[in-house]
């Protein structure tokens, strides 16, 4: 399964994906925050689709600017439940979550039309998972308390939006455990978009304890995946990740950690020190990364140069 909607006419993302490595952007929280956008409420950057949709459309350039190929959309905490709490209703909520397809494109446009930028650039659709609407830090728990089904349910609406959108590719993301996983592989079929599955790790397991041979392996024979990896996690930890990822399914392999810092729930705020290191950018690809980029408190700077790493492999 492949879509053909990038810019310039671009080929799709798989076919790309065929032909060498390619560039994720960074946490796009930390360029709203960094631009002076409080981001502190449950929606997180959600929020700013209603009240500064220009302000995400701003980032997602500073990312393509940066050398990133593709950008991941601001919908990743962006469901029905999440806006319902805030007054909006079903209809308004789910044009919000397509405008964050729109607004990706947008800056995509921009960055084409810009003098420096003449490569074909994608839209990835977020869909972080059920914990990300609960705002309480369980992402990195996993374990919801909910069955496969109750999973399923709750993503497909939302799933079918993004998707009505005609993004490039869907970003299943920030992913904690097998049962999640399993729910959104079910959620993403007959919706005629690919799809890439990523875990959040600790370790050599995912957030929820499970080995990730195992997890991974869910995804070796669905045609919908084009890609498999992991994000929102340490540096330290993509390695064996993306090694594991690679050989365990055989398809190009996604990786986009965070900067190093852990995130403090209860505070809502980040803390510890930075380790993210481009350096490892050459390991990750020696192992089978094709997309590689950064998460949580990974910037443009960081990403430009992730970029030249990449374009050095290429």
């Amino acid at each position: 399964m492949s879509s053909d909607r990038g810019t310039h006419g671009a080929p799709s993302l798989a076919e790309a994906l065929a032909a060498g490595p390619l560039v994720l952007d960074g946490g796009l929280s930390n360029q709203l925050a960094a631009a002076g956008h409080d981001l502190s409420d449950e929606l997180w950057s959600a929020r700013l689709l209603a009240e500064r949709p220009e302000a995400v459309t701003e980032a997602h350039l500073a990312y393509y600017a940066a050398g990133a190929d593709v950008a991941i959309t601001a919908s990743y905490q962006a469901t029905f439940e999440g806006f319902g709490r805030r007054g909006i209703g079903r209809a308004a909520a789910a044009r919000l979550m397509a405008s964050s397809v729109e607004l990706a494109r947008e800056a995509a446009r921009a960055a084409a039309r810009a003098a420096d930028v003449a490569r074909p650039l994608w839209v990835a659709a977020s869909a972080g998972p059920y914990g990300a609407m609960l705002a309480d830090g369980s992402e990195y728990r996993g374990r919801y308390g909910l069955s496969v089904t109750e999973l399923e349910r709750f993503h497909r609406p939302r799933l079918e939006v993004l998707a009505g959108a005609a993004p490039d590719v869907l970003a299943l993301e920030t992913v904690p455990d097998t049962d999640e996983a399993v729910a959104l592989l079910r959620a993403v079929r007959g919706l005629g978009v690919p799809v890439w599955l990523s875990y959040t790790v600790s370790g050599r397991r995912t957030r929820a304890g499970q080995p990730l041979e195992e997890a991974f392996g869910l995804a070796a024979d669905v045609d919908e995946v084009i890609a498999v990896g992991v994000n929102c996690c340490a540096p330290e930890d993509a390695l064996y990740a993306v090694g594991t990822a690679h050989r365990v399914t055989g398809k190009p392999v996604v990786v986009y950690p965070n900067s190093g810092e852990s995130w403090d729930a209860e505070a809502r705020a980040w803390d510890g020190r930075a380790s993210f290191d481009t350096g490892l950018v050459d390991d990750w690809l020696a192992a089978g990364a094709r997309l590689i980029g950064g998460c949580c408190r990974v910037g443009p700077g960081t990403i430009g140069a992730v970029a030249g790493r990449v374009a050095e492999a290429r």
